[in-house]
């Protein structure tokens, strides 16, 4: 595992540090997104970032960004989660749907969604779940007909990140109900202000409206609107994949920083207790093996070796590392863990086990791809 900085990986540190230090806004400790006021905090921060051409530094520079190495994204992260800096407010567009924009859209959209995605003037959600398609994307039922140079879309999407407060959204639909379930999908780019869209937020039981639930009744949607092949859209979602390649480390350093904050949190006297000195050390422990599984894959991507099954295993170990840390939380900080922040994070731990790829179809991918065993059998029909 080879992740010798050099002097520019040190330039290129110090540069990012003087950078912070002289532009970081001191409003941004908390980087929920269901305030009106921080939220539009974190768009004028996002339009800083941009300028600067810091919002996706993985990005083409021709698309608004670096083009940087492997190296700097780490070091990118570090320094950013080392501020307290938070990244553009558009997570879900800028890691998931503009990838797939910038390899598969027509000029014409590269040229239209992708600055203003960036920078935040355009805020994005990604329309894939449904109440009876969550982690299996091909059983959606959301249809769109064709009807001349339009489609006409009716359904309903669930848990869409920044759904209620987007303007544009990427839409999974089912164009063909004929076809095998995952040919007969197609991807479009809707704007959430058509008429037949109903938005409405969902309270979690952290306390967040971080998501919606959407309706669509006989939405229209212009063909020119669709992202690929009219029929290619399960295509378009395996390449929602970001530029990114340094991106696992991120998931590492949120569990350090949430580890490290505990730790202040417990205080002298709770850590001098053995047994609290057992759990945190444990959780310790945690953090820096998933330190050292997302540098080997940051090394891996450095040295050009195509990455397998190695962010399924990051997404498991991290999302159940995560649950550990804030129920030591509750076992060290006992009722003081209750209430705030920490019983936050406390509720809000049980969905990481769920979103951005559940654990059951992570160890699927793992069990497969890594162990070689046989794929589980499917139910019959």
């Amino acid at each position: 595992m080879d992740l010798s900085l050099g002097p520019d990986g040190d330039d290129f540190r110090d540069m990012l540090r003087a950078w912070l230090e002289e532009h970081l806004p001191g409003d941004l400790d908390e980087v929920g997104v269901d305030d009106d006021t921080l939220f539009d905090r974190r768009r004028k921060w996002n339009a800083t970032l941009f300028d600067a051409g810091l919002a996706a530094i993985d990005w083409p520079t021709e698309f608004g960004g670096r083009a940087a190495s492997v190296l700097e994204q780490l070091i990118y992260n570090e320094e950013f989660a080392r501020h307290g800096a938070p990244g553009p407010v558009n997570a879900i567009g800028v890691a998931n749907i503009a990838p797939a924009i910038m390899t598969i859209g027509t000029p014409e959209q590269q040229e239209r969604f992708l600055r203003p995605m960036l920078r935040g003037d355009e805020i994005w959600s990604q329309g894939m779940s449904e109440p009876d398609a969550g982690s299996d994307l091909a059983s959606l039922s959301c249809r769109a007909e064709r009807d001349g140079d339009r489609f006409v879309v009716n359904g309903q999407k669930t848990w869409n990140s920044l759904g209620h407060r987007a303007d544009w959204c990427q839409l999974y639909v089912r164009t063909d109900p004929s076809a095998p379930k995952h040919e007969g999908i197609t991807c479009l780019l809707v704007d959430m202000r058509s008429p037949g869209i109903e938005v409405r937020p969902i309270t979690t039981i952290g306390g967040s409206l971080d998501f919606a639930e959407v309706f669509f009744t006989d939405v229209e949607v212009p063909v020119d609107a669709v992202l690929g092949e009219i029929g290619g859209g399960w295509h378009v979602a395996t390449r929602t994949l970001g530029f990114e390649r340094a991106g696992v480390a991120k998931l590492s350093l949120m569990l350090r920083e949430n580890y490290e904050r505990l730790l202040a949190d417990a205080g002298p006297d709770r850590r001098a207790d053995p047994i609290n000195r057992q759990r945190l050390v444990a959780r310790y422990i945690d953090a820096e093996l998933l330190h050292l599984l997302a540098r080997r894959t940051v090394s891996a991507a450095m040295h050009d070796r195509m990455p397998g099954a190695e962010a399924s295993v990051i997404k498991i170990a991290w999302s159940t590392m995560e649950q550990r840390v804030a129920e030591t939380a509750l076992e060290v900080l006992g009722i003081d863990a209750l209430t705030g922040p920490w019983a936050e994070r406390l509720a809000g731990s049980r969905s990481l086990t769920i979103a951005g790829g559940t654990t059951e179809v992570n160890k699927n991918i793992v069990g497969e791809r890594v162990l070689g065993l046989p794929r589980e059998p499917k139910a019959p029909a």
